[in-house]
């Protein structure tokens, strides 16, 4: 029997490199999802152009129509759900949903943080690296869960901090591991791999080998 890809809701901001990077993993057959559809906080934005030359569903749902948090996250749900979407997909999406959002999608919201966490959580992580001196940073492809940069962690891959770094460097040399890595997070969660136990995140074919091994 074929496997029926996962219908995944891609939740952005800006630009939309992540986005894209799982566009491209989707086209390769290696993302074992069906991008239902690209929600953005806001018009405008080049990620909205990026969906629509992938002939992608978009919607806009305006942050600034609405005068909770609360009822923001519902209208990103509802969205979601109109395109039959069974999981959300973070990719530079930097607002922060709400507990009902995690209510109807468990274990089934993924982002992308340009730090090691849980250090450096937050909006400005990749500046808060540069002034607190850390000698190495990364990327943490973690569950969302109802506090802020905090759910279990499916992936990290460290970044060396270099001397000369500013902001703009070392985010482009962290967008170029996020690329990779947020992907292959969402290709393991689609074939059905992640096991989520309490704060810990396993593979289950890693599982599975080590009880027939």
């Amino acid at each position: 029997m074929v496997k029926t890809p996962l219908p995944i809701a891609i939740l952005i901001s800006g630009s939309g490199s992540n986005l894209q990077a799982l566009i491209d993993a989707e086209r390769s057959g290696e993302l074992g999802c069906d991008i239902a559809v690209v929600i953005s906080d806001r018009s405008g934005v080049q990620g909205l152009d990026r969906a629509a030359d992938a002939g992608l569903g978009v919607e806009v749902v305006d942050w600034s129509a609405f005068d909770s948090r609360e009822a923001f996250s519902e209208a990103v749900c509802d969205a979601a759900q109109r395109y039959g979407a069974r999981a959300l997909v973070l990719a530079g999406f930097m607002r922060i949903l709400t507990p009902n959002a995690i209510t109807r999608f468990p274990n089934a919201i993924i982002n992308v943080h340009p730090a090691l966490l849980p250090s450096f959580p937050g909006a400005r992580a990749v500046e808060g690296t540069l002034a607190y001196g850390v000698k190495l940073t990364g990327v943490t492809v973690h569950f969302v869960d109802e506090q802020v940069d905090h759910g279990p962690i499916i992936s990290q891959e460290a970044i060396e901090v270099l001397p000369d770094d500013d902001a703009d460097a070392l985010h482009a040399r962290i967008q170029e591991v996020e690329h990779r890595l947020l992907p292959e997070a969402v290709a393991a969660f689609a074939r059905g791999n992640l096991v989520v136990d309490g704060r810990h995140v396993r593979l289950r074919h890693a599982q599975t080998e080590a009880k027939t091994g």
